[in-house]
């Protein structure tokens, strides 16, 4: 059987990869394997409607009940499953584009360890029905976006946003409605864009993935927050146009949380893609590093073990454990602009007390992903100097991931090259 669980939960290709039959196995096994009920929520995806009911049939099949939450970000319906003591699926894939969809599965507000995704995988080989007087019924669970939106007032209870004016790209995606409601009721004045999604432009040449595009509405001291397609990761653009990424997001919040005492072990968790500039800038404040695999299921699995609060990605996945058990954009916006109005600065201010060194990433379309362990590929990298080179195969897309990182951005740019016309060279033998 192929492997269905990747870094992130199910994803590929729609109706290649992820099909509503996988969408139905999925969940009737979850079915048999929880009491009462499973929350369901999706992106804006024209395919989520189609998933949703195969989940549905799947999940009701087995004799439980089905709660849809319909429209809601990945990190509202963790939530959800947290204080509902329950499962929950979220269908989405993040930030990849609009052909790709995912079901990512939800424990009582965490997502499945690997023993638990592969006993799933080997159950879904088993379809198991309950009696006809037994079948699971469906709700239409509306009350989702209050909780999400109750639970957000009364823990930044007294935050206040006036006097900060924000470009909210919500990236045609899951945010769209939910967040700039939220901000507004902080008292930030909010312009949004990217807001009318129509199921195949979620993440198409905007939001997280594409911050340059959002430069040209920067103008009279407004700065940008943008989400990706599901809502658990968020960066920045600040007043001068320039990218306030997650590594710059981590340090700042960083000494938030140290003052707040919040900051546990005063231990921040990055991954081996976190630039050496925030590691620095840390370490300066003697605010300890942990470095983790990519991922934001590695990054929590650290976090969990030791008991620090702060980890994530340059990316803008970023969890903060004491306020979610996921990556949250909302909360990250929530933290970051916390820590604007206490100390009374600017974006842009705030972004140079973070170094950051010069990176390059290429994304490598192949058709082998194993092409990378290739002999060649570690020879160039042994010659390769004064340079951080780390190269790795996408958990959810046919790529092959390229960083370069060093003090001269030429130099970085040529050794990044070199590894991507290597890499497509072998591809093709």
């Amino acid at each position: 059987m192929v492997k269905l669980f990747g870094t992130d939960g199910i994803r590929g290709v729609v109706n290649e990869f992820l099909t509503p039959e996988l969408a139905f196995k999925l969940g009737n096994v979850l079915g048999n394997m929880v009491d009462k009920k499973i929350f369901i929520a999706k992106d804006t995806r024209a395919s989520g409607d189609m998933l949703e009911e195969a989940l549905v049939a799947g999940i009701t099949s087995a004799g439980v009940d089905a709660y849809k939450c319909g429209i809601l970000p990945t990190p509202a319906l963790a939530l959800i499953t947290r204080i509902e003591n329950a499962a929950g699926v979220m269908i989405s894939a993040s930030h990849n584009p609009p052909k790709y969809n995912g079901l990512k599965v939800l424990m009582k507000g965490y997502k499945l360890p690997d023993e638990i995704e592969e006993r799933i995988e080997f159950e879904m080989e088993n379809i198991k029905y309950c009696n006809y007087k037994n079948i699971g019924r469906v709700i239409n669970y509306s009350f989702a976006h209050e909780e999400y939106f109750e639970y957000i007032k009364k823990t930044y209870e007294g935050l206040d946003l006036r006097g900060i004016k924000l470009i909210v790209d919500v990236a045609n995606g899951a945010t769209y409605d939910l967040n700039p409601k939220i901000l507004e009721f902080f008292g930030a004045k909010v312009e949004v864009i990217n807001d009318k999604p129509d199921g195949f432009n979620i993440n198409k040449e905007c939001g997280s993935t594409h911050p340059e595009a959002v430069k040209k509405y920067i103008t009279g001291g407004k700065i940008s927050v943008l989400y990706d397609g599901d809502g658990d990761r968020c960066i920045f653009v600040d007043e001068n146009g320039n990218e306030f990424h997650g590594d710059k997001i981590l340090g700042v919040t960083a000494l938030k949380l140290k003052s707040e005492q919040r900051l546990a072990n005063d231990t921040v968790v990055l991954t081996i893609l976190s630039n050496m500039g925030v590691e620095e800038f840390l370490k300066n404040n003697k605010i300890n590093t942990v470095r983790t695999k990519v991922g934001d299921r590695y990054v929590l699995e650290e976090m969990l073990k030791n008991n620090y609060v702060l980890g994530g990605e340059r990316s803008g996945h970023i969890i903060y454990k004491d306020r979610n058990t996921t990556g949250d954009g909302l909360i990250t916006t929530l933290e970051v602009l916390s820590h604007l109005v206490w100390q009374q600065s600017t974006l842009s201010e705030l972004s140079k007390l973070v170094p950051d060194y010069p990176q390059v990433m290429i994304n490598v379309e192949v058709k082998n992903k194993e092409v990378y362990k290739n002999k060649s590929v570690f020879d160039l990298m042994k010659e390769t100097k004064n340079c951080r080179v780390i190269i790795r195969p996408s958990g959810t897309e046919p790529v092959i991931r390229i960083l370069v990182e060093g003090p001269e951005f030429d130099e970085i740019n040529h050794v990044a090259n070199e590894f991507s016309n290597l890499i497509e060279k072998l591809d093709k033998e």
